[in-house]
């Protein structure tokens, strides 16, 4: 049976781990940045109330 598990140590020939590390360090000041901006939370709200609205208007147009 062959051994495909990476040799000790810090080598990684393709760069994946370095890559993912980078990724995972950068992720929180992204998410930082578009939470604070408030942009993204009223789209958010106003597609709730419209999704309400929607539902509303087809159970009344159901029942009606």
């Amino acid at each position: 049976m062959a051994n495909n598990q990476a040799p000790q140590g810090n080598h990684d020939p393709a760069g994946s781990t370095q890559m993912f590390r980078a990724f995972v360090d950068e992720a929180p000041q992204g998410r930082q940045a578009a939470t604070t901006s408030g942009g993204p939370r009223i789209g958010l709200i106003l597609g709730v109330v419209v999704a309400v609205a929607v539902v509303a208007a087809v159970a009344w147009l159901a029942l009606a």
